[in-house]
């Protein structure tokens, strides 16, 4: 086996060993914050403390079930899941943002009680000074997560790692608003409370519209795409590359199909050859497995059928809703067209390849017209 197959196969063991690595990292620190801060909040009688401490230990409890996840989705594949389960982190990922909005629900709660019932709090400078260092070990804690995170591509720790940076800017309003009590005797406690309940709030329902749009599917990465198909298109018989879609079925784990544009003088066996190659190249380059490949020919004998399919193109192009026309083959003995047309959202598909059809009926009557509508992937 190469190294770089090597590196490929083992890339998932790495990966979910920083996970874990992080996630730890992420428990001990916010555990220790949340006593210290629970501590100093009775002590002084602070409620935005309290909260800030409860907001620690849900951070805590995120990182637990971000290492749970992890753990689930390295299963190997089965008769039961044969795509593995990597979408169980989307799934961990949904629900810390639950957790987070929970947390950030019952705050707002506490707080609205405190307002109607006021207890002032009664800070103290050792009380001040671990509020400072909190707010230095929750930054430094938030970007080492989200740095982490973005490395290996998961979902749960980029989320874990916002919300401690975020978090970090809480402890300071609550910092800031305990000195003000110092120096002027104002309480601004509970509405500090109240305003870090909210952005809680916020980015857990921020955190939880961001997994929906994951499970549901989105546009794949553009870098990615250009990777692949500049990799299939190194191919010499390559003329080009459509239709490329990315199957998801968890962070780092993709199946891709695709179709390549190949000379119409090819025969099957030249063509097995290549396709073989092309899904060894994609997966040792990216980890990415082509399941589909599929293939258009291209015209190369036949003088006619290039000036056809120039003009057709020409036509079709002339359309801002026509985004791309691939797939182009003409038959001229047997009088018949073929090719696919990328149409873009704005446009009713049916009413677009009925203009489409009319266009090259009237170019062409003597032709039979095959079109395929594809979207813009």
């Amino acid at each position: 086996m190469s190294n770089d197959n090597f590196e490929v196969l083992n890339e998932s063991a790495i990966r979910g060993k920083i996970i874990v690595r992080t996630s730890i990292i992420g428990i001990i620190t916010n555990v220790l914050l949340a006593v210290f801060k629970a501590i100093l909040g009775f002590l002084v009688n602070s409620i935005a403390l309290t909260l800030d401490a409860l907001n620690n230990l849900s951070d805590a409890l995120s990182s637990l079930v971000t290492i749970i996840g992890e753990k689930l989705a390295s299963k190997a594949p089965d008769k039961k899941h044969p795509m593995g389960y990597g979408r169980i982190e989307y799934i961990s990922s949904m629900v810390i943002a639950a957790l987070v909005l929970y947390a950030g629900i019952t705050s707002l709660v506490e707080c609205v009680k405190k307002i109607i019932n006021p207890s002032p709090a009664s800070y103290t400078k050792l009380s001040i000074f671990v509020i400072g260092l909190a707010v230095v070990v929750k930054f430094f804690l938030g970007k080492y997560v989200k740095g982490q995170g973005k490395k290996v591509n998961s979902g749960a720790l980029i989320v874990s790692g916002s919300d401690a940076l975020f978090d970090s800017i809480l402890s300071l309003s609550v910092f800031i608003s305990a000195i003000i009590f110092m120096v002027f005797g104002l309480s601004l406690e509970s509405y500090v409370g109240l305003v870090i309940s909210a952005f809680m709030i916020k980015a857990g329902i921020e955190m939880i519209l961001s997994t929906i749009d994951d499970l549901i599917g989105h546009r794949s990465d553009p870098e990615m795409i250009k990777k692949i198909k500049d990799l299939v298109k190194e191919e010499e018989p390559v003329i080009g590359v459509y239709d490329l879609a990315l199957f998801n079925y968890g962070p780092n784990k993709y199946y891709c199909s695709l179709h390549v544009e190949l000379p119409d003088n090819m025969d099957v066996d030249e063509v097995d050859k290549l396709t073989r190659k092309l899904q060894y190249k994609v997966y040792k380059k990216t980890g990415i497995i082509l399941i589909a490949l599929g293939v258009y020919s291209y015209n190369t004998r036949d003088k006619e059928a290039g000036e056809i399919r120039r003009t057709i193109e020409r036509k079709i192009m002339s359309h801002a809703w026509a985004l791309q026309v691939h797939g182009f083959y003409v038959d001229t003995k047997n009088k018949s067209i073929r090719f696919d047309v990328v149409l873009s959202f704005d446009v009713e598909r049916d009413e677009a390849l009925k203009v489409i059809e009319e266009e090259i009926s009237t170019l062409y009557p003597d032709y039979k017209i095959q079109i395929v509508p594809d979207i813009d992937l």
